[in-house]
Order: structure tokens, then sequence, then C-alpha cells
């Protein structure tokens, strides 16, 4: 096969270096995307409102859970992919890069429908206060009618990142990040468009790096490069990718459609509470970074390895992992713990929406470590090819036990402070089943035999 310098052969070499170098572009890469995110929230928080803040940020899980579906499949598409780069099969990898592009033309093309039309229901759902539901049902329909542009930058990116380049997905983020929010502070404080300009120049930006991944694949030489009379959907890949990238897909949408109800708990508590719990959710986003690039990575590292039929790399690899992720996320929650007045700040000075959202970050961020163990298990559940399991045991995790304990809580004692514990408490109960089910799944069974070399 066919490879350049810039992807990355993980079957072979030391492990933890080949994690360190692949995942830092990834870490780099999600951090322009929160930014990317983040600065609607700012330029609309400073410059418009607090309750368009709180329209801004609330929509967050509303689109999440028609993003997910997609984002879903997308890994599935980077476990097929990677697996057959590890087995060096170059039909079989043109065949799964090309399948996977059409079929995000047409899931696209269903989503914006979808999104565009569930609008109200889902702002319903979140018990959106009326003072806030036009600004959110605004942010919301123009983001969907522009979904399209994100769904092929993730596709284009999942398809680079499976054969070991993680760096030009990067530098796309950093272009359209640093566009976004000049488009952001064009619309929104030059031409006073309020939340309907920050989600015009959030598409506007991601179709931008859409276009620029699929430059790249276009103009590629190399095995996974496309051409149009390649352009065609094979069933059996398809259904590979599907039998995946579904169970993920579904996981993350269902995940994300539970949070629109513990949006609903949060906004039950008023405008500034939903402002605060949105503050949250964005400057946690960032502290999970690490952990999540790392564990992106593991997908990359255990489906190239497991195609390759190097189980003893993959065995290695995990415990490796958790602990890197672990002890760089909790070295940022320490920060975000002493600085979360400060930080709340800087996106609305509104002294109740601060008082939130300080409550919210500090009774929240110092669990964030334990989402370490819990993502790599998935992650390297989903690199081998079993996706089903890490779908269940995360809904039931984040789902239901997370939704009983809501219920219990709200009926009971209604408390703010253990209304927010709801994301912890789920955490931990997904990071011990996650554990015990990677041990006892026999998971080596699903790797070919091959004859081992010595690991790093």
């Amino acid at each position: 096969m066919r490879t350049d310098t810039r992807t990355i052969d993980m079957t072979e070499g030391p492990i933890v270096r080949e994690l360190v170098l692949f995942s830092l572009p990834l870490l780099l890469g999600n951090v322009f995307q929160q930014f990317y995110n983040t600065v609607d929230s700012v330029v609309v928080g400073n410059f418009v409102s607090a309750d368009a803040l709180a329209a801004v940020t609330m929509t967050s899980s509303a689109v999440n859970t028609l993003v997910g579906l997609f984002v879903g499949m997308s890994t599935g598409a980077s476990v097929v992919i990677s697996q057959k780069f590890g087995a060096k099969d170059r039909p079989g990898l043109r065949k799964a890069v090309h399948t996977s592009l059409l079929a995000t033309l047409f899931l696209g093309l269903f989503m914006m429908a979808a999104g565009y039309a569930a609008t109200p229901l889902l702002l319903r759902i979140m018990q959106c206060p009326k003072t806030i539901e036009p600004l959110a049902a605004s942010y919301l329909r123009i983001y969907f009618l522009g979904i399209l542009g994100l769904m092929f930058y993730n596709m284009a990116s999942a398809i680079l990142r499976a054969v070991g380049d993680s760096r030009r997905p990067l530098y796309f983020l950093i272009l359209t990040s640093l566009l976004n929010v000049v488009l952001d502070l064009l619309f929104v404080v030059g031409f006073h468009l309020g939340v309907a300009g920050a989600a015009f120049a959030t598409i506007l930006s991601q179709f931008v790096s859409a276009f620029l991944g699929l430059f790249v694949l276009a103009k590629s030489r190399e095995d996974y490069g496309i051409t149009m009379r390649e352009m065609r959907i094979d069933r059996e890949t398809l259904g590979k990718i599907i039998r995946i990238g579904l169970p993920a897909g579904l996981q993350m949408a269902v995940i994300s459609f539970s949070n629109v109800f513990v949006q609903g708990y949060i906004n039950s508590f008023g405008n500034a509470s939903a402002a605060g719990w949105g503050i949250y959710s964005r400057v946690d986003a960032f502290v999970m970074l690490p952990l999540q690039s790392i564990a992106l990575a593991v997908t990359t590292f255990v489906g190239q390895n497991a195609g390759a039929g190097r189980a003893d790399r993959i065995r290695k690899s995990i415990n490796r992992s958790i602990l890197l992720s672990m002890v760089l996320t909790y070295a940022i929650c320490i920060a975000e713990f002493a600085l979360a007045p400060q930080v709340t700040e800087l996106f609305n000075q509104d002294p109740e929406v601060i008082r939130y959202g300080t409550l919210f970050i500090r009774v929240n961020c110092l669990f964030d470590g334990l989402c370490a163990s819990n993502q790599v298990h998935a992650c390297a559940l989903r690199g081998i090819g079993d996706a089903a399991a890490p779908m269940a045991i995360m809904i039931f995790s984040f789902v239901v036990f997370r939704q009983i304990y809501l219920f219990a809580i709200s009926h009971t004692l209604n408390l703010i402070q253990l209304i927010s514990f709801g994301y912890p408490a789920g955490w931990l109960v997904c990071t011990l089943i996650m554990a015990v089910y990677f041990r006892k799944s026999g998971w080596e069974k699903k790797i070919p035999e091959r004859t081992k070399e010595p690991a790093a």
C-alpha cells in the first residue's frame, strides 16, 4: 500500500510515543473545536444579553441529539478504514472511504430536514423559558440548515485520522476557528444580527472546513484519496460501518437527548441557572479535551492493531492511556476549580449567572477524571469492533440511571447542587460497569491470530 509521511502506522514502534504523537494534533484540534463553539457564547453573552447567551448554550444538547447519530457513523467508518489500513487491504480501504462519503451526503440531507422540523419539540422538552424560546429556535434552525458542512468535515477528518493523519484536520480547524471569530464579530457586533448572526458565522465556517477536507482527499494520490468514478456505496462495507457506527451513534444521540431533559431540570431554576449551566458546559468541555483526544487516538490505535493481529499492543496501550488521560485531566481540573468565578465572568457579568456558573463548575469538575477509564475502554472496544456493549453500558449509566437519580432528587430535596451532580453520578456507574465488562469480555478472541513481535 502507498502511504505518505503524514500517516502513522501504529502496528509497530513505541506505544506511548505513537499515542502521544497522534493525540497531540487531536487535542489541539479539539481545543479549536471548543473554541469554535465557545466564541458564539462569549460574543453573544457580552454583546447581546444573558437571555441570548442562554439560548445559544442550551441548544448544545438538542444539536448533539441529532449530530450524535452521525458522529457515531463517522466512528464506525474510522474503525473500518483503520482496520483496512492496518491489514494493508487497499481495495477494502478505498471502498470504505468512498462508501463513507456518499453515505454522509444522504444522511446529512435527512438530518437537515429532521433537525429543522424537530426544533419546536426539542425546545418544549427542555422546558425552554418563553422569553428565550424565539432566540433558541432561531439559532437551532439556522444551525440545522447548515449541518451538512459539519458532517462532511467530520467524515473527512475521520478518514484522515483512520490512516494516522491527525495534523491536517487540525490545520483546517485552526483556520476555520479564526474565521468563525471574525464572522461572529462581523455578524453580531457589526451587523447586530444577534443569535442568528452567531449561527450564520458557525455554519459558514463549517462549510469552509468541509471544503478543505474534501479538497485534500480529492487531490491525494494515496490509497485513501477519492475519485468521482469510485463514488458508490458498497453494501458489505456499509453494513460493517453501520454495525460499528450505529450503536455508537445511537448511544451519543440517546445520551444527548437525555441531556435535553437534564437541561429541563436546570431550566426550572430560572434563566440565570440556564445561562450558568451553559457556561459550565462550555468550560468543562475544554477540561475533557485531553481525555477525549487520547480516547480517540486509542480507537485508531486499536483499529490498526486489530487489523494487524496485534493483541499484545492493544493490551499494553489500555492502562497507559488511562493513566495518561487521568493525570492530564486532573491537572486542569484543579485550575478550573480555583478560577471558576473568573472564567464564568468571561461569558457574562450578571452576578446570578456568575454564581450559578461557579457552582456548577465546582460541583462537577473534580469528577471529570472518572471518565478516563470508561472512555478509553469504550473506544478500545469500538476499535476492535464491539460497539454494542459500550452503547448499552453508557445508555444505562448516562440515561436510565441518571434520569432515575434526577427524578428522585427533584421530587425529594430538589437542591440545585444535587441536580447538577447527576453528571458525576452517571460517570461513576459507567466507569465501574465498563471496567468489569472489558476484563470479562474476552476481546482478545476477536483479534485474528498472528505471530506476535515484542511491543515497545
